[in-house]
């Protein structure tokens, strides 16, 4: 399928940058001051500016996440969302993504199930509001739903959207536009399909399905009037040309909400072995986003606790959403901890 995109929308093109990290001169036009300013009129940076806010140095990090900051201020204040997954069907996947612990490579110790009973669904919803989550993500395995688990999940959902305040969001695999109508028509607020990686890179990562069909997906649900939520996950090998491709990839797409995953390498997966990624680092990768998609939602995900530790708190300065609890196989952050760490930082659940 060939995609359109508008001028402002062009795929990012790999480019040598001019120069290495931020410009502390305000009034240079490559400044920080004039960046902040252009994202604050959600105009686009160049490719090699983006680039350069990744590889700020580290003695300078901080001036990045003030500047990032002021951009996320600009558009969302001090509200951070609060997000939570239930792993509704675990394991028994086809697929064979080399980060995944539960794809048909992995020998990864996991619980495995098919898709659970409403009543735990429903019992997740109710958990969900009552730590303050704005958004209930139901994930399950698997190369897409079947018609079956379609209607099961659509009866969850309609139960769920009578019954608690919250944005559902499905995670559920791929999808063709009679399936994402599916389950707009139950009440599905937001779909999650993350393109992980970039497109060049991206049968490194996977071979049992390609990324256009992730695009595909994602324009399936967006026809369906679905907001988007699309992510990637940093750390297996990408180099930050490739990051800065994800970011505009992003862009480009107009995706609504932008997960940022961290590689939490698992023994029992090809990626098992894999370094975490260096905790300033992972600051950039956030700042950088938050330039590039200024007006959308960016979510720190999957890893964010392994990856940043001590460092987590800084996140809020660019990222405007968080997961709260376990993610699907691995272990999150206490929930009360996460409340606890928005509110010394000055910031503030909503």
């Amino acid at each position: 399928m060939q995609r359109e995109t508008t001028l402002s929308q062009q795929p990012y093109t790999r480019q040598t940058p001019l120069k290495r990290g931020i410009d502390r001169t305000a009034n240079d036009d490559g400044g920080l001051a004039s960046l902040i300013e252009r994202a604050q009129r959600n105009e686009a940076l160049t490719p090699e500016e983006a680039l350069r806010l990744l590889q700020t140095s580290d003695e300078d990090l901080l001036l990045l996440l003030d500047a990032a900051y002021q951009v996320r201020r600009h558009y969302f204040g001090k509200k951070v969302r609060l997000n939570m997954i239930i792993n509704a069907k675990s394991g028994l996947c086809p697929e064979d993504c080399a980060y995944c612990s539960q794809s048909r490579l992995s020998t990864a110790a996991i619980e495995t199930y098919p898709l659970l009973d409403q009543s735990i669904l429903l019992d997740g919803a109710r958990r969900a509001q009552s730590l303050g989550a704005k958004t209930y993500c139901i994930v399950a395995s698997g190369r897409g739903p079947t018609p079956g688990e379609l209607e099961r999940i659509g009866e969850a959902v309609r139960t769920i959207k009578k019954t608690y305040d919250l944005t559902v969001c499905a995670c559920l695999g791929i999808l063709d536009e009679h399936k994402a109508r599916k389950l707009k028509e139950a009440g599905v607020d937001r779909y999650n399909h993350n393109l992980n990686t970039q497109e060049d890179f991206y049968e490194t990562i996977v071979s049992t399905h390609t990324y256009d069909d992730r695009i595909r997906t994602i324009e399936a649900v967006k026809a369906a009037g679905i907001s988007s939520c699309s992510g990637f996950i940093i750390g297996m090998g990408e180099t930050d040309e490739d990051i800065v491709e994800m970011a505009f990839q992003a862009r480009a797409l107009d995706i609504d909400s932008i997960p940022i995953n961290f590689l939490h390498p698992i023994p029992g997966t090809p990626l098992g072995d894999r370094p975490l990624v260096e905790p300033l680092k992972a600051l950039k990768v956030v700042a950088m986003f938050r330039f590039v998609n200024p007006t959308k939602e960016i979510r720190v995900a999957g890893g964010r606790e392994k990856t940043l530790r001590t460092l987590q708190p800084f996140l809020l300065y660019a990222a405007n959403s968080i997961f709260i609890g376990d993610y699907l196989t691995t272990s999150g952050q206490e929930a009360e901890l996460d409340r606890q760490m928005i509110t010394d930082m000055g910031f503030e659940v909503g």
